[in-house]
């Protein structure tokens, strides 16, 4: 299994495809890498992609502690390092979005285009904290239903109970202290103040049926403050590359097309 090591931590990663054009995905708090699975037929014609298992979560390791989103944004450098990505589009959704912006504030230079789908700049760090207490004290099933209920849609779940339920079941089974840790860095981070300096490409992805990110107050303030962003509502609950992956691989081809980047 190839990990990179960046700090403290073994940081897990996949490479697949030959494409020239380079993408690397970053997963949302409480997933891993297979948050893509669904997307992924639709991706690989297309893209060289790398995908990472954020720290805390999947494969990579769960250091018992608060992570920030420098330290997330670090790890996927150095992963983009051992996989020889000197720069690709980056797109990650919630949390994984969190730190595709960080990446681009620290190394502009590493990044040809930003896909934030489904984030914020700004999340309530009192509820985070509130979230993070409740798992350090009885562990992932104290947040599973509150998280279960803003990942996925109830329309998607009826459709599709079986996807549901394995999203829960990975949500259950993962360490707490990474949840905790990757929690951290939401509830601390200071991202929206910088949103002017972003200087790549930029797509906001927003989901018409999200409750956690929704545009007003989320998506409305990314396209406001990063200039020349372009935004795009898809019919998807939070998990956006598991309720609607095709249209998901779609923006992301059209940041190509669109001749946004450069590969």
């Amino acid at each position: 299994m190839p990990f990179a090591h960046h700090d403290d931590a073994r940081i897990y990663w996949k490479l697949e495809g030959v494409a020239s054009s380079a993408l690397v995905l970053l997963n949302s708090i409480g997933t891993d890498m297979g948050l893509w699975d669904a997307a992924m037929p639709y991706l690989l014609p297309h893209f060289r992609v790398l995908r990472i298992d954020t720290r805390g979560h999947g494969a990579s390791d769960a250091p018992a502690r608060d992570y920030s989103l420098w330290m997330l944004a670090g790890d996927v450098r150095a992963v983009m390092d051992d996989a020889g990505f000197d720069r690709a589009i980056v797109a990650g959704v919630s949390l994984g979005g969190m730190i595709a912006m960080e990446l681009a504030l620290a190394c502009p230079d590493r990044v040809a285009a930003l896909a934030l789908i489904c984030t914020s700049a700004t999340m309530d760090a009192a509820s985070w904290a509130d979230r993070i207490a409740k798992v350090r004290d009885g562990g992932m099933a104290a947040v599973a239903d509150l998280a279960m209920g803003r990942f996925l849609s109830p329309t998607f779940i009826a459709a599709r109970p079986e996807i549901a339920a394995t999203v829960r079941r990975g949500l259950l089974t993962m360490d707490a202290c990474g949840y905790a840790g990757a929690g951290a860095a939401i509830r601390d981070m200071a991202l929206v103040d910088r949103l002017g300096t972003i200087a790549v490409p930029t797509t906001v992805v927003t989901g018409t049926r999200d409750i956690s990110t929704p545009f007003e107050g989320h998506g409305a303030v990314l396209a406001a403050r990063i200039a020349g962003a372009r935004m795009i509502a898809i019919e998807t609950a939070h998990l956006a590359p598991i309720e609607a992956p095709e249209a998901i691989a779609g923006v992301l081809r059209d940041i190509v097309a669109l001749g946004e980047t450069e590969q």
